[in-house]
């Protein structure tokens, strides 16, 4: 069982009170973070009134089946860009019934990295059902539970930064 910190858990908390004052739910869809950011926002008591589902695509394989990622928009860009993590976020919606998705996708390392793609390098998006959508590219510092645990809070502040432009 991985224990989040206290400033994760304040975070999660915060994301959920946000969806739950906008009458939101939420949906992850995890690729390098493998589900901790749901296991964040789940953590918190009283989080199944927000948190829909969550969705683990580690491999592109599970990207295309399970969020309808394009294949042939992995072939193009990678699995670690932008486009496949704005694709992640839209899938994330479209096959749940939540209001607000956040995605991740990245290279925890130790190893799989590249000049153009280092390890600790995560793209995250958030959507919202209305067509709102936020990306954060990011280079992390740090051994893979440091970029994953960095991730976690990152992409929290992501979706809560476009679930509070909601009026």
């Amino acid at each position: 069982m991985t224990s989040f910190s206290p400033g994760i858990l304040d975070l999660a908390a915060s994301v959920l009170e946000s969806c739950r004052t906008r009458r939101l739910g939420i949906a992850t869809a995890e690729s390098c973070t493998g589900g901790l950011i749901i296991g964040a926002l789940t953590a918190v008591p009283g989080s199944s009134d927000v948190v829909d589902r969550g969705f683990v695509t580690y491999t592109n394989e599970a990207k295309t089946e399970m969020l309808d990622v394009s294949a042939d928009l992995i072939t193009a860009h990678g699995a670690v860009s932008e486009p496949v993590a704005r694709a992640m976020a839209a899938g994330a919606l479209k096959h749940s019934n939540a209001g607000v998705s956040i995605a991740v996708t990245g290279i925890a390392g130790p190893t799989g990295g590249t000049p153009q793609k280092p390890v600790g390098l995560v793209h995250m998006a958030a959507a919202r059902r209305d067509g709102a959508t936020a990306h954060e590219r990011r280079v992390f510092d740090g051994d893979r539970d440091a970029v994953r645990h960095q991730t976690v809070a990152t992409a929290l502040r992501l979706v809560q930064q476009l679930v509070r432009e909601i009026s």
